[in-house]
């Protein structure tokens, strides 16, 4: 695919895309990828095209590479060893990075708070017709219960961040030929 070198060269702001995603210029390609273009390699995926939503701005048609490596390097198992200085940016493969960008794929009106009705709409997507809406319901209040300290009937993300305290989100939000 030719070097490291020149693959710098042809994207815009190239080195400092390879130090904000970690992502090698060696898996880089030039693209102006349409939302149907991942939809398919997503299908399977019950939230799928939540996360195809992530990689297009409202009324965008296409992604640029740029954008598209940035959102993809949330996917990126997180680097044990890797050290920032107080200069570099929080990479996007770290813990609170993916789980920012996994609470996004919930709070679609973009609020800042995932609402009872946010989390049912992404209950279905997940669960579909493998449970009642009663069953929802009751999954739904529960989760709502126990992460809504404040009363608010939401979810902000410290609450969420806090009730996956104890979840590995690297190996849920992994994709691992991006290693």
């Amino acid at each position: 695919m030719g070097s490291s070198r020149s693959s710098l060269r042809r994207v815009p702001d190239g080195q400092q895309l390879l130090q904000e995603t970690g992502c090698e210029p060696e898996r880089w390609f030039c693209l102006g990828l349409r939302s149907e273009d991942l939809e398919a390699e997503l299908s399977e995926n019950p939230i799928g095209d939540r996360i195809v939503g992530a990689f297009f701005q409202p009324g965008q048609e296409t992604v640029d590479f740029p954008s598209f490596v940035r959102v993809l390097a949330h996917f990126r198992p997180t680097e044990k060893n890797r050290t920032r200085d107080g200069v570099q940016p929080e990479p996007a493969n770290s813990r609170n990075r993916k789980l920012k960008f996994a609470f996004q794929l919930y709070d679609q009106d973009r609020d800042g708070k995932i609402s009872r009705t946010e989390l049912l709409q992404v209950l279905r997507e997940m669960l579909g017709l493998q449970v009642t809406e009663e069953q929802l319901q009751s999954i739904a209040e529960r989760a709502i219960q126990e992460a809504d300290l404040d009363r608010d009937d939401a979810i902000c993300f410290d609450k969420f961040r806090k009730s996956l305290e104890k979840v590995d989100i690297d190996h849920k939000m992994s994709v691992r030929f991006l290693e």
